[in-house]
Parts: C-alpha cells; sequence; structure tokens
C-alpha cells in the first residue's frame, strides 16, 4: 500500500521528549476504503482505489448505480495508487492512521494556495527597479528590462515575470511522523504542507 488520503487540519506544535518545541501539521488521515482493486488482466495496470469521507448529495445517477454494484457508499474523494503487488486486497478494506508509524519519513502531496496574479516581486523575490531615484515615481515594483536591443531582438522563452501563482501540485518530501493519535485517526507530520486548511492532501510511503 503506497499511500494514504487525508485532510490538512491546520498547525500547531507539540514538546519533543527533550523539551524542544516540534512545528506539526495535523493531518486527519482515514478511514479510507478500498473502492476497486484494478489488475493488470483486467485493466491494464495494478492499482488501489481508494475513497475518502462521504458524499451526501449531487449523485449522479450512474455514479449511484456503480457505488451499489461496489456495494458501499458514495465517497466524497477518491484517488488511484499505483501498487506493484494487489493480490492481498480486497474491495471493502480499511485503512486508518494507524497504517503509519511513529518516526517514519513519508511524502505528502498537496495543491498549494492559489494566489491569482501576482507580480514579479512576490512572484519572483525581485527588488524592484530602484526606488526613486532619477525620477521613476510609479518604478517601484516594475520588472526592469526583460531582453536584449537589437540581438536576439526577442524576450526568451522562460523569462521570469508576473502571471499566476500557485494552485500547483507540491509535494514534500522527507516529513517525519511525529505523533499518530489512533483514536482521533489524525497524524502529525513535523514541519509544513501544501494546501490549504481542510484541503485533502496524500500521504505517501517513500
Amino acid at each position: 500500500m503506497p499511500g494514504l488520503l487525508g485532510k490538512k487540519l491546520g498547525m500547531s506544535r507539540i514538546f519533543g521528549e527533550d523539551g524542544n518545541v516540534i512545528p506539526v501539521t495535523a493531518i486527519e488521515v482515514g478511514p479510507c476504503k478500498v473502492l476497486e482493486v484494478r489488475t493488470t488482466e483486467k485493466n491494464g495496470y495494478n492499482a488501489l482505489q481508494l475513497g475518502f469521507g462521504l458524499k451526501k448529495k449531487n449523485i449522479s445517477k450512474p455514479v449511484q448505480g456503480q457505488y451499489k454494484k461496489l456495494n458501499t457508499e458514495p465517497a466524497k474523494v477518491v484517488r488511484e495508487f499505483r501498487q506493484d503487488e494487489v493480490s492481498e486486497f480486497k474491495t471493502g478494506d480499511v485503512f486508518t492512521a494507524e497504517y503509519f508509524k511513529e518516526g517514519e519519513k513519508i511524502k505528502v502531496r498537496g495543491v498549494s494556495k492559489g494566489k491569482g496574479f501576482q507580480g514579479v516581486m512576490r512572484r519572483h523575490g525581485f527588488g524592484g527597479v530602484g526606488g526613486t531615484t532619477h525620477g521613476q515615481s510609479d518604478r517601484l515594483r516594475a520588472p526592469g528590462s526583460i531582453g536584449s536591443s537589437s540581438y536576439p531582438s526577442r524576450v526568451f522563452k522562460g523569462q521570469r515575470m508576473a502571471g499566476r501563482m500557485g494552485n500547483d501540485n507540491i509535494t514534500i518530501a522527507n516529513l517525519r511522523v511525529v505523533k499518530v493519535l489512533a483514536d482521533k485517526n489524525i497524524v502529525l507530520v513535523k514541519g509544513a504542507v501544501p494546501g490549504a486548511v481542510n484541503s485533502i492532501v496524500e500521504l505517501l510511503k517513500k
């Protein structure tokens, strides 16, 4: 099993055994139910289709029929996880936060916060044109020159400029599981993870 789905609850801090403060992100992990087992013979690849949460409204008739065939309730979030060997799993298996162990390293994948259209200072950390000297009263946050003049007389592809910022798929590796609260299905991970509060994240074993 490569990973599970979870919901980011927010950040906090706890004290370690040595008394040092550890910044942690609380993630509600599971329960994740196996909705379908994909096999090479039937689907061309091996994978597990996991469902997280319950979808209570706006469920189309075809989707209702699909879940009725699987004999389970509609899931709010459905993701597939590739798996080399799937023979040991079956539809209906449930995984919780106990899947992770304290002290192990994991990867967390999520969608970063969208910040809309931003200028070069915020998006790329530019310093601006250089203050209000020489009459540049309206150029404080401008990008400055963007290319050569006579040659090659064009702007190179990939030039850092203003544009849409955030809302990207981000994976953070080597995050340590500090604590597992099995009774609440919560995993405390050291450090920050991508995404806003209540956003869906994937917790992947290395």
